[in-house]
């Protein structure tokens, strides 16, 4: 829809409506180097998953985050299944409550398939609270 006047706001902003905090793009980690780097970072055990976090110190802000879920948890299915809640929750929490700069590694456990997705939430931001002190 055309407008006649320049509004100040970005297209699809309302006035008055609050602004979320800028989140910071969250890369994915693929390399085997980059999970085994941050075994030796800190570590907040939780029900459902084992975080990880090692700050790289290479002046680079960007957050990187990687699943790992064991054989030992189940089959495939069950394993991915654990994975993609992983990617939602990260997706939600990592962005806001996130270490900049570092490597975030969730290891799954069993109580990761059948764990409230809310209870995961506060897990994860309890986690993040733990390893940024």
């Amino acid at each position: 829809m055309p407008q006649d006047f320049a509004s100040p706001l970005p297209s699809g902003t309302r006035a008055g409506a609050v602004s979320a905090p800028v989140a910071q793009s969250v890369i994915t980690l693929t390399k085997r180097r980059d999970f085994l780097a941050a075994n030796s970072g800190r570590r907040a055990p939780m029900p459902a998953f084992v975080l990880l976090v090692r700050r790289r110190d290479d002046g680079d802000p960007a957050m990187r985050i990687g699943y790992t879920v064991t054989k030992k948890i189940g089959n495939a299915v069950v394993r991915n299944r654990i994975k993609r809640r992983f990617r939602a929750l990260a997706h939600d929490i990592l962005p806001v409550n996130g270490v900049a700069g570092a490597d975030h590694v969730l290891i799954g456990r069993a109580d990761g398939l059948t764990r409230d997705f809310a209870l995961l939430k506060a897990d994860l931001a309890k986690a993040l609270a733990k390893v940024s002190r």
